[in-house]
């Protein structure tokens, strides 16, 4: 990731969910996955991501893991998993790592965070920063944030700035200007870890940033609402009630494994 950085080529970032899905995401040249915690949505038909627990996320980073061996995988600490005590927040993100074969874990965070960025960086657990709009945050506050004024830029920078200080190692930034992104990335280029600028990961963040991040689900064309900055690629919905109309068709038609059965009978000696 530092590599292409450096070298100015931005990185795709996908969300993956399952062994099979990052298999084809390997072959197709996705190398960076996140298993987020958007499944409760798009795996499991919750309203918000609430609904996800570490035990669920901890299967199916594995799952991931398991489909793309050789992939950067990044896993969502959900909802409730770092809320109640640093104790805790250690213990399971320390599961994604050990148990679930994640290279990195992801919180949503602010700058009163960075305590506990620090513990976890200080332990060898490598932290990804979420900030900007913070989904699990909305379940609190009933809102999500999408709306910024420029002095509200040094908001987000101090934010990012405080969680990379304390040892993030990577800022992902979700749903704001390409102003406040750029600020943002200005702001990582001073800060170093192992020599190296801190890297911006954006989810609808504008182009300044060094990677990007949508939903799968979004770009297959597989969902009633997509978000806005997550193009519709495919129409892969249609594609499968094409073959599910067609295996339909195959037995109401009686024609189903009529004349291609593989299996028969020994011949008879």
């Amino acid at each position: 990731l530092r590599k292409w950085a450096k070298a100015g080529d931005p990185f795709a970032m996908l969300t993956c969910y399952d062994a099979t899905t990052a298999r084809h995401l390997w072959q197709a040249g996705i190398q960076t996955i996140l298993v987020g915690d958007t499944a409760a949505q798009f795996m499991l038909g919750y309203r918000n991501t609430q609904g996800v627990k570490i035990p669920f996320m901890l299967e199916i980073t594995a799952a991931v893991r398991r489909g793309a061996p050789d992939a950067f995988i990044m896993a969502d600490m959900p909802f409730g998993s770092y809320h109640c005590g640093d104790d805790l927040a250690m213990a399971n993100a320390v599961s994604f790592m050990q148990d679930a074969g994640a290279d990195c874990v992801k919180f949503e965070l602010v700058r009163d965070h960075a305590p506990l960025v620090k513990r976890l960086s200080d332990a060898g657990v490598p932290v990804v920063a979420h900030i900007g709009s913070r989904p699990q945050s909305k379940l609190v506050s009933g809102r999500s944030r999408t709306l910024y004024s420029r002095s509200d830029i040094q908001t987000v920078v101090d934010d990012a700035v405080a969680l990379a200080t304390a040892g993030a190692i990577m800022i992902l930034l979700e749903a704001v200007p390409a102003e406040v992104s750029e600020a943002v990335v200005e702001a990582m280029q001073k800060i170093k870890h192992d020599g190296h600028p801190v890297l911006v990961i954006g989810c609808g963040a504008g182009p300044a940033c060094h990677g990007h991040v949508v939903v799968l689900h979004d770009i297959l064309g597989l969902t009633d609402w997509h978000a806005p900055f997550a193009p519709v690629l495919g129409q892969v919905g249609d594609a499968i009630g094409q073959a599910v109309t067609r295996y339909k068709d195959l037995i109401e038609s009686g024609s189903y494994l009529k004349n291609d059965h593989p299996y028969e009978l020994e011949p008879e000696h």
